[in-house]
């Protein structure tokens, strides 16, 4: 039976981050893809110009009729926007016994704009942080979670150490955001393992925390541990910038469809 993702996300209406980017990732590894909406914004290359915020009440819905009918092999969280809705999402999550929680803590765009409000941050990490098998903070998101400045990777290390305190069974803390190759270091509570890439020489890096959280989220549901999903992500997302798209006058989107055959072995 083909497995079955779930998003929980904002919409990009420019395509390459959000439920946009997740689906595609979903289909590019042979899965078939829902979403729950949580907001919808007026995007493009060039930065996030609206969000609408969804009723947290119609979110809850969303989930309750996809998973009490199609089912959800493994489910990823992207743009929770606000309180109301992670609260409302967090109880229906515990409710209906979601497998598989891959939680991107997604605070601001691409281009620097906020995605969730600040009076939320204390939200994400209480009612959905301890519901994540596994977190993928970028820096800055980890210096939130974590409450300390990263400037190495001895300073990823103790953020995620902290951030697994908060209950993650795992935490991702990605390097894309640092000046060096792009490492990336997984805590599982006791010991640390390292993803290395070189870094890819191009702007077109939107949409990168979606499509690898997603990527995650897939691969577990295809019955990779969580060391294998994330290697085999890790490996899918740096082919997926290699061959980014030049569109717009922005920070364009990745190819979510390139060869995932040859990133598969590990």
């Amino acid at each position: 039976m083909i497995k079955r993702l779930l998003t929980i996300a904002g919409s990009d209406s420019g395509g390459g981050a959000g439920i946009q980017a997740d689906l595609k990732t979903f289909h590019a590894f042979g899965c078939y893809g829902t979403s729950v909406l949580t907001a919808i914004t007026a995007q493009n290359t060039l930065g996030v110009h609206g969000v609408q915020d969804l009723e947290p009440e119609f979110v809850a819905l969303q989930l309750e009729a996809v998973a009490t009918d199609i089912g959800v092999d493994a489910a990823k969280t992207g743009m929770l926007s606000n309180a109301a809705i992670i609260k409302a999402l967090a109880k229906k999550i515990c409710e209906l016994e979601i497998p598989h929680l891959v939680v991107d803590p997604v605070m601001r765009a691409k281009g620097g704009d906020p995605l969730l409000r600040e009076d939320a941050q204390s939200a994400l990490i209480e009612e959905i942080v301890p519901l994540a098998e596994i977190i993928t903070p970028n820096i800055p998101e980890a210096e939130t979670l974590a409450g300390i400045t990263i400037e190495s990777r001895e300073d990823m290390k103790e953020a995620a150490k902290l951030i697994c305190e908060k209950g993650a069974k795992y935490v991702l803390v990605k390097g894309g955001h640092r000046s060096e190759d792009a490492l990336d270091i997984l805590y599982d509570g006791q010991g640390f393992t390292e993803y290395f890439a070189e870094r890819v020489p191009t702007k077109n890096t939107h949409g990168t925390g979606c499509t690898y959280s997603a990527a995650i989220a897939a691969n577990l549901a295809l019955g990779y541990d969580i060391k294998q999903a994330v290697s085999v992500s890790k490996k899918y997302i740096t082919k997926a910038i290699e061959a980014s798209l030049e569109l717009g006058a922005g920070i364009g989107p990745l190819n979510h469809f390139v060869e995932i055959k040859k990133t598969t072995h590990f």
